[in-house]
């Protein structure tokens, strides 16, 4: 028995526009992750990028749990000596709710280029408007239970 890897012309891009009102940080960066990857496919292969686009409205409405938002520090850094850059994660959701989403999500991606070939794929939106008018509103339940059949 021969194991199966898709070609390039085999692989079908799905959108998944995920309402991401009321719903927790974590959670949400693990689901969008594995749709990026291209997990719930059976046609899954670790080192390709089999998986979907994905476009996040209402990150600004994101919800984070056991008072993370004045616990949880986040950390860039420039590259220069004392380049370091430190806020609390509420500040930066109430500053750029997207960045925050797309950290969440890129720290669940592998870290090569595999992984920035994915992120890509994410679009993420504060407010419950994007400019992607050729995908039509999906629920995220409905993209597991897509996902599943």
């Amino acid at each position: 028995m021969r194991t199966y890897t898709p070609k390039a012309s085999e692989i079908q891009r799905d959108w998944h526009v995920i309402d991401a009102e009321g719903m927790v940080l974590g959670r949400l960066a693990t689901e969008v992750a594995s749709l990026l990857r291209g997990k719930h496919k059976p046609t899954y292969t670790p080192h390709l990028d089999t998986g979907d686009h994905v476009i996040v409205v209402n990150a600004d409405k994101i919800v984070l749990t056991s008072n993370k938002g004045e616990r949880q520090m986040v950390h860039r850094h420039s590259g220069y000596p004392g380049g370091l850059r430190t806020q609390t994660y509420g500040n930066l959701m109430a500053n750029k709710p997207e960045e925050a989403v797309r950290r969440a999500v890129r720290g669940m991606l592998p870290k090569n280029r595999l992984g920035r070939q994915m992120i890509r794929k994410l679009k993420v939106y504060a407010g419950p408007n994007h400019p992607h008018a050729a995908q039509s509103p999906q629920s995220l339940e409905l993209a597991r239970a897509k996902a599943r059949s």
